[in-house]
């Protein structure tokens, strides 16, 4: 704003060597009021100027994190919430992390006009300093857009988190249900302690891949088992045999231990399917020796209406002897002294 008066000055006293004499002095009180105008809109935009930007640029400049009038009023113009990027410069100059991940105030425009959370992001930043973490500030931005808690993850990394598997929150079941080779159902529950692996967390896999995974490898440790028994007295064999399987790899995390924390033991699952087998193989007999006696039964049927057909046989033979006696007398082959002895030699 005070560099705009020297020019106006120089102007002016140019406009009155020009109209200094009879003929120009009627126009000296217009230019004077033209000047005293623009003195005082200049005034006004610099008190706006001042009123909208003079605290955030007196923070920055008493901070270290010099940013010019010009850089402000461009942010402005530029939709950018300029006291945020003020602040997270200021945040991380403070910190004694600006000088290691080049935090200029374009590279901060530039995350927040991509949609992305800037004090969140120093924030991890400053913590990954803090706790020895390489982490710069592309790596932390691009975590940030790729809509992961870049701050969460950093701390997940400091403090491990612990996951229950199986999760209240994320399913209906309280416990991992396996069975061993014994037959005898085993209730599990466990916890899984993890931290973030910050090198996959872009396009690694989330949490609930990590317990799926651990939950299929205690169900396949414990059905590996030959007795329930060896599991019940040796817990940590569970764990071991889950850790060595690499259940981490290409996820979001690393897993740091795997715990037992409750094992009980269930129904007897072996048994009872052997009783249900042991019924369903007497529902079988009780079936196929039902269908034998209805074989039989059926098969007696067909010999008495077997018998019934021979002995309609027999009773038509019969019926033919007659016609045969009567047949042969009429043809003389058979006197009636012939057929009296031989019905007298039939009778004795």
């Amino acid at each position: 704003m005070f560099e705009l008066l020297p020019p106006v000055l120089h102007w002016s006293s140019t406009l009155f060597a020009q109209f200094g004499g009879d003929d120009g002095f009627s126009l000296l009180p217009i230019i004077i009021v033209i000047l005293i105008g623009i003195a005082v809109l200049v005034g006004l935009v610099g008190l706006f100027l001042i009123a909208s930007f003079g605290n955030l640029w007196f923070q920055a400049y008493m901070s270290g994190a010099y940013v010019g009038f010009l850089n402000l009023i461009g942010m402005s113009l530029r939709r950018v919430n300029s006291r945020v990027i003020i602040q997270a410069r200021i945040m991380a100059l403070q910190a004694g992390v600006s000088s290691h991940t080049n935090l200029s105030t374009r590279r901060l425009e530039a995350h927040y006009l991509a949609g992305g959370n800037v004090p969140r992001v120093i924030q991890a930043i400053i913590a990954a300093h803090r706790a020895n973490i390489p982490l710069d500030f592309d790596r932390a931005a691009a975590i940030d857009l790729a809509g992961r808690d870049v701050l969460e993850a950093v701390r997940t990394s400091v403090h491990p988190k612990v996951i229950n598997c199986p999760d209240p929150s994320r399913s209906s079941k309280r416990f991992l249900s396996a069975i061993a080779r014994n037959g005898v159902e085993l209730k599990v529950r466990t916890r899984v302690t993890v931290r973030t692996n910050l090198d996959q967390l872009i396009g690694g896999a989330t949490e609930d891949t990590v317990i799926a995974r651990v939950g299929e490898g205690i169900i396949t440790s414990i059905g590996s088992a030959d007795s329930h028994l060896q599991v019940m007295e040796n817990p940590d064999r569970i764990s071991r045999a889950v850790l060595d399987r690499g259940l981490d790899s290409q996820t979001a995390f690393e897993i740091v231990s795997i715990d037992i924390a409750d094992i009980d033991v269930g129904e007897n699952i072996g048994a009872r399917l052997r009783t249900d087998q042991a019924e369903a193989d007497v529902r079988v007999a009780r079936a196929q020796a039902e269908r034998r006696r209805a074989e039989a039964i059926a098969h007696e049927q067909e010999m008495k209406a077997q018998v019934a057909i021979n002995r309609s046989k027999v009773v038509l033979a019969e019926a033919e002897v007659p016609k045969a006696m009567a047949a042969a007398f009429r043809q003389g082959n058979i006197t009636l002294s012939e057929s009296s002895n031989g019905s007298e030699n039939g009778t004795a």
